[in-house]
């Protein structure tokens, strides 16, 4: 066929990719030197990854390989050279369509003089004048008085939202009005829920009038006879917006330009996609691990503030930072946070916060647009760490977590005017998250990856769980908003083995795998068949002093398990354990639920099972979020209809793995890319290319829908990504201006159609049939197809027709079979709310 049906080329698409290899064959030649000779070649250096070393976490040469579990050199991948080529093919024809329309995104209402609501005077200056003296707030000494006889003369207040409707009254000279010790009314210099007020609005209209209370002191604000402003009954106040106020210090996004948007709720979305990244991570491991959080009601200043520990003689106490940096505990790192950044964040600092909300509104504004957080947990290593504040219990750190996760949300929300106005916006299912991508906003997805999910650990050899506490949880956890979840991460637990680290930390996480299972690790000799490189993590001697990939568990375990395990026979090594009963079925329940599952860190056993199972079921939602997977599964999670996002890495590292992942796309399915970033604690951040590096980024740069994209600015550091690298999740769009730099548009084409593929596998795990044009097992008869009725909705049209060619603007277009065989295009047309108009 002819114009936009071409894509139909693929059924004999190993004939045409032999004559291209034939036609080509000095390029083929390269071509198959690079993916097929049994290593990978980094683009930075031109060395050879040996990827059966052990994993250190910040070595570019491990943390950038296709799989963080080891594969030796010869690993074994069943594409074949005809195959991968047609593979990569189907990419090219697929960045040959039509992209969907981009439109700046709808800008905020003008600020009024008045406020319209409570929420309205987010970010706001304002003079505040009293209604019982009719006279505005002014300074007087340490407190205020409303004796100012016009706006002009009063103090000049910013509001500055800490949640929903409360703010932050911060003054001239960089105070706070607050409630002082002894209950009066000062100009503080610190914020405290002394001076969070929560705003109630008694009237509307031109003149409104509104209340400040302190809900935990039970009081608020009033003015006394003589005018003073004191503790008390609520006092009836006015605002006027003004000019005037100090700044309020926060961290710039130092990106212009209006965030993009689609021109309909419902056309194909484009973006970034990063599916995994644990961004409430501040509260794990008994939330005195990690320093620093993504917001604090109280500001920067708050939230970027440095482990308590960490604070004394320069970093000296910051035991785990240091032996994670060097190997002992002994080191100084300088420990101020905001506003100097020194030494934190960066990309190998793992015990400090790197997705600061503003960092993340950086990268949202400069394409991103899918964002998966992963609640995470390690109950028997948050025992161990002798600093805690919260429950160690998995299901525990789950739930407040996902509260946290909410608490962020609404955090954004007020920041921008009210319920529902932020960008940042959790989702639950692919058309909501549809609609919010293309409102310009980013659609955040709830995911799990614990230790000992559900409770389901066991002791020596016996479940702690049954069928029925794994199902009353999952309902818990989907009640919360989780729809992507791993059974595993470092444990084995009653779901499956796990895959193993590896390394001079991996008999300690073996320790810790014995105190929470009674039993140490599986791992014996691989079996005679299996092919060469798929294998779990082979266990090296204590001595080594290879730190393992996420190398934040395997430090613990170092510094605070005395157990020492012997020697396993020599390698390859794998866990004997594999998926269990309760394993399967949790994953059966996960798709009857159409939640994601995610098969990384499992054993190689286990992987192989669930992807069995998944096969079986015909089930395509799955995903390999962050590299831990073996390359022999990751055609088959393509063949599947699922998504791959590898660990991000350096960018030189990530641009080999996106080359050889071309090679093993099925073009039966819609084609997209992302990374899992994995940053807060897991691993390692990309590594600068150096100031001098060829083809360096240079600034600003113009990113995806037109904006412009300035070096970033926190406090008084610049970042710059050609010498900093990814110090911080700001530095995103940054590293994929880096990867454009490096391999041209072609990537970036890719990796701004991640989210789409992302959502078409989450369509398809709802039960939408796959897009007929590409995959002719899908196809339907265009009677069915032209029997929809006018107004029927677009997620039902969905569900009857599956999923079209083509999403744009306001026009659906399928392939479709007449009464004759032949192949059709039917177009269904949409009104902009989503309900069809005609059918052609």
């Amino acid at each position: 066929m002819t114009g936009k049906y071409r894509h139909f080329w693929p059924v004999s698409v190993a004939a045409t990719a032999l004559f291209v290899m034939v036609a080509t064959f000095p390029v083929y030649a390269d071509w198959t030197k690079q993916f097929h000779g049994g290593a990978t070649t980094t683009a930075a250096s031109g060395q050879v990854i040996d990827e059966s070393k052990p994993h250190d976490h910040n070595d570019p040469l491990t943390k950038n390989s296709v799989s963080r579990v080891p594969a030796s050199k010869d690993t074994a991948d069943p594409t074949t050279h005809v195959e991968a080529a047609a593979n990569s093919l189907t990419v090219q024809a697929q960045r040959n369509e039509p992209d969907p329309k981009l439109v700046p995104s709808k800008a905020p209402a003008a600020r009024t003089n008045v406020p319209a609501d409570r929420y309205a005077m987010a970010g706001g200056c304002y003079a505040i004048r009293s209604e019982a003296t009719g006279k505005w707030l002014v300074r007087s000494g340490k407190g205020y008085t409303a004796t100012a006889t016009s706006a002009k003369t009063a103090e000049p207040i910013h509001f500055q939202a800490s949640d929903l409707g409360t703010y932050l009254l911060y003054g001239k000279g960089k105070t706070f009005l607050s409630r002082a010790l002894f209950g009066d009314i000062q100009a503080l210099t610190t914020a405290s829920s002394a001076g969070d007020w929560t705003v109630t609005q008694s009237s509307t209209g031109a003149g409104s009038t509104f209340q400040f209370a302190l809900p935990s002191k039970k009081t608020a604000l009033t003015v006394d006879a003589k005018g003073v402003v004191v503790p008390g009954a609520a006092g009836q106040f006015t605002l006027l917006q003004m000019t005037g106020c100090d700044v309020f210090p926060e961290i710039e996004t130092n990106v212009t330009g209006a965030p993009f948007a689609g021109t309909s709720p419902f056309q194909e979305v484009r973006g970034y996609l990063d599916a995994h990244t644990h961004g409430m991570a501040f509260e794990f491991l008994g939330g005195m691990v990690h320093c620093g959080r993504p917001w604090s009601p109280y500001g920067v200043d708050a939230a970027l503030q440095d482990c308590a520990d960490h604070k004394p003689a320069n970093g000296s106490g910051a035991v785990l930072e240091n032996f994670l940096k060097a190997g002992t505990p002994i080191g100084s790192h300088d420990p101020i946070g905001w506003p100097t950044f020194k030494d934190w964040p960066a990309p190998n600092s793992l015990t400090h916060e790197g997705t600061y909300y503003k960092w993340l509104e950086r990268s949202w504004r400069g394409g991103q647009r899918l964002f998966v957080n992963l609640l995470v947990e390690n109950d028997k290593l948050c025992q161990v760490y002798p600093l805690k504040r919260n429950s160690c219990d998995d299901m525990d750190s789950i739930r407040l977590q996902a509260k946290d996760m909410r608490l962020m949300e609404r955090y954004i929300d007020a920041q921008n005017g009210g319920p529902g106005k932020g960008w940042y916006r959790i989702v639950t299912d692919p058309y909501q998250a549809r609609q919010i991508i293309n409102a310009g906003k980013m659609a955040v997805v709830m995911g799990v990856e614990t230790s000992v999910v559900f409770g389901c650990t066991m002791k020596a050899d016996i479940p702690q769980c049954d069928s029925k506490q794994i199902d009353t949880q999952l309902d818990e956890v989907y009640k919360l908003g989780v729809r992507q979840m791993e059974l595993v991460n470092k444990f084995d637990n009653a779901l499956s083995g796990v895959a193993g680290d590896e390394g001079g930390s991996s008999p300690l996480i073996n320790a810790a795998n014995f105190l929470e299972t009674g039993s140490f690790w599986d791992m014996r000799k691989c079996p005679a068949g299996n092919a060469p490189g798929v294998e779990d993590r082979t266990q090296l001697s204590p001595s080594d002093g290879t730190p393992e990939q996420d190398a934040l568990f395997g430090a613990i375990a170092d510094l605070y398990i005395p157990i020492k395990l012997p020697l396993y026979a020599a390698g390859p090594q794998c866990n004997q354990r594999g998926l269990t009963s309760l394993g399967d079925h949790t994953i059966q329940e996960m798709a009857k639920r159409k939640m994601i599952f995610d098969p990384d860190h499992m054993s190689v056993s286990a992987r192989k099972s669930s992807l069995d199972l998944a096969e079986k079921l015909q089930y395509p939602g799955v995903v390999s979020s962050h590299s831990w997977s073996t390359p022999d599964a990751y055609p088959r999670i393509y063949k599947l209809g699922g998504v791959i996002t590898p660990y991000a890495g350096d960018s030189s590292g990530f641009v080999d793995k996106w080359r050889k992942h071309l090679t093993w796309a099925d073009g039966r399915y819609y084609f997209g890319f992302g990374f899992g970033a994995d940053i807060n604690g897991f691993g390692a951040q990309g590594n600068p290319r150096g100031a001098n590096a060829p083809n360096k980024v240079t600034y600003p740069f113009k990113g995806l829908g037109g904006v412009t994209i300035n070096k970033q600015v926190s406090g008084k550091r610049v970042y710059d990504i050609n010498v900093d690298g990814v110090a911080q999740y700001g530095l995103y769009p940054d590293w994929i201006e880096d990867l454009r730099k490096q391999s041209g548009q072609n990537i970036v084409d890719d990796m701004a159609r991640g989210p789409e593929a992302y959502l078409q596998m989450w369509e398809r795990a709802e039960g939408i049939t796959n897009d007929a044009c590409r995959d002719t097992r899908a196809i339907k008869a265009d009677t069915v197809i032209k029997a929809i009725k006018k107004g029927t909705t677009v997620k039902n049209v969905l569900q009857t027709a599956g999923q079209p060619h083509q999403r744009l603007d306001t026009s659906f277009t399928y392939c479709t079979k007449n009464a004759k065989g032949t192949t059709v295009s039917v177009t269904v047309k949409f009104t902009v709310g989503g309900k069809v108009r005609s059918i052609a």
